[in-house]
C-alpha cells in the first residue's frame, strides 16, 4: 500500500476491524488515515479494547460501521419481526427472537431520548456517536431515500453534554443479548497480524 501511495495510485490507507496491536504496527510503517470498526450503542468495544485510544493518540479517523445495529436501533425491528432466510441477520445470534426481545431496551432508551428532543431513535443513535469524538464519522447503510434523509437529520441534532451523559449512564445497565456475528464471522474480527519473521 505504501508503494501505491508513493506512485499516486492511492492517497490514504485504512484498516477494517484490526486489533489494536495490528493498528499500531501498520501505522508505524504507513500512517493509517482511518479505521472502520463496528461501533454503536449496543457494541461499544472500541471504547475498551484500545482502538479509540489508539486513534486518539495517533490522529486516526474512526468510521463506525453498523452504527444503527444493522437496523435494530432504528426501532423498525421487534421480537416478532420475521427475518427472511436470505437476510444475513437471520444468522446472527443478536437477531434471534429471544435476543431481540431483550435488546429492545436499547430502542426504548433511544425512543425516550428522541421524544424529548423531537428525534427518531436512529437520529439519537447517530447523534450519540457523533458526540463521542470529533473524528468519529458513522456510515449507516440504507436502501431507502427517506431513511437517508432521516439519518442526515442526526447531523443537526445537538445532544447536550447532559443528554450524552444520561444515555451513556443508561447504557451501563444494558447488555446486548447475543453475539454480534455468528461464530465464523466473529473469528475474523479484531484479529492481530502474525508476528514478523
Amino acid at each position: 500500500v505504501q508503494d501505491l501511495i508513493k506512485e499516486g495510485k492511492a492517497r490514504h490507507f485504512g484498516l477494517s476491524e484490526p486489533g489494536v496491536n495490528t493498528l499500531r504496527r501498520a501505522h508505524a510503517v504507513q500512517p493509517v488515515s482511518a479505521v472502520q470498526n463496528e461501533y454503536s450503542l449496543w457494541w461499544r468495544a472500541p471504547e475498551t479494547n484500545g482502538i479509540l485510544a489508539a486513534c486518539d493518540e495517533l490522529g486516526i479517523g474512526f468510521v463506525p460501521y453498523s452504527p444503527l445495529g444493522k437496523g435494530f436501533l432504528t426501532g423498525a425491528i421487534s421480537a416478532e419481526t420475521k427475518l427472511e432466510k436470505t437476510d444475513f441477520r437471520a444468522t446472527i445470534p443478536r437477531f434471534q427472537p429471544e435476543a431481540r426481545a431483550k435488546n429492545l431496551a436499547f430502542v426504548d432508551l433511544l425512543k425516550q431520548v428522541g421524544e424529548a428532543r423531537g428525534a427518531t431513535p436512529a437520529q439519537v443513535a447517530l447523534a450519540w456517536l457523533l458526540a463521542q469524538r470529533p473524528y468519529v464519522v458513522p456510515i449507516p447503510g440504507t436502501t431507502k431515500l427517506h431513511r437517508l434523509e432521516e439519518n442526515l437529520g442526526a447531523a443537526v441534532l445537538q445532544l447536550t453534554p447532559e443528554d450524552t451523559l444520561a444515555i451513556t449512564a443508561a447504557l451501563s445497565s444494558l447488555n446486548a443479548e447475543g453475539d454480534r456475528y455468528n461464530a465464523a464471522s466473529m473469528a475474523m474480527t479484531g484479529v492481530e497480524a502474525p508476528p514478523r519473521l
